[in-house]
């Protein structure tokens, strides 16, 4: 199947394809998108390509309604994280899948790989996402919460190195930056904590 990255927004509406491509020509300018399925009004699949045909990635956009795509990645996403930890991120993404109104699906493609490419879709995602009421969600990774800390542990038992993690206490968002390979950190978030020697702490609320 591949590797994906998602955003998946409460919102039903979504950009135009020239929309878009205007972030792009902006910022990215030796990268385009073009339609796969749909047309430029009402697309469907987009596909992120650079110089010399070099494929980025795929743009799904999947509305979530009765018997749709979306509709199964949501049951899909609801069921896999059921034990997954802390719960009290797992309580509130199930929450937040409830109301998801649209799933953007990036497929990495080769062209990905590459500086620009990378760059550029991190742009077009970043844009998806900043438009509000969404989060983020990477394979074998896990799911941030709005402000793009992660909230649900779905890594490797070998993953290491520094990660913007949160947790949910209160009603409030505990922001702060960990060491994934650290056992004692680890078991902390695990319990919906921060752990003690954790660096730059941050809070908002969780709900309004």
């Amino acid at each position: 199947m591949g590797y994906y990255t998602r955003v998946l927004s409460k919102h039903e509406d979504f950009p135009s394809l020239e929309e878009l491509s205007q972030l792009l020509a902006a910022e990215h300018p030796s990268v385009e998108l073009t339609v796969e399925e749909g047309d430029e009004d009402d697309w469907e699949t987009l596909l992120l390509s650079g110089h010399g045909e070099l494929e980025i990635a795929l743009l799904e956009r999947n509305p979530v309604s009765d018997g749709s795509i979306g509709q199964d990645e949501i049951a899909e996403f609801t069921e896999e994280t059921a034990d997954s930890k802390p719960e009290s991120g797992v309580a509130w993404l199930h929450e937040f899948l409830a109301e998801t109104k649209t799933i953007y699906a990036f497929q990495h493609l080769v062209g990905s790989e590459t500086e620009e490419g990378l760059a550029a879709l991190h742009a077009v995602r970043s844009f998806l996402w900043q438009r509000g009421d969404s989060i983020i969600q990477a394979d074998m990774e896990g799911f941030t919460n709005e402000d793009g800390y992660h909230i649900v542990w779905q890594f490797s038992d070998t993953v290491s190195g520094a990660w913007n993690m949160a947790v949910l206490q209160d009603d409030t968002w505990h922001h702060f930056q960990m060491d994934l390979g650290d056992p004692d950190q680890r078991e902390a978030f695990f319990r919906g904590e921060v752990p003690p020697d954790a660096s730059q702490v941050q809070l908002s609320r969780g709900r309004e």
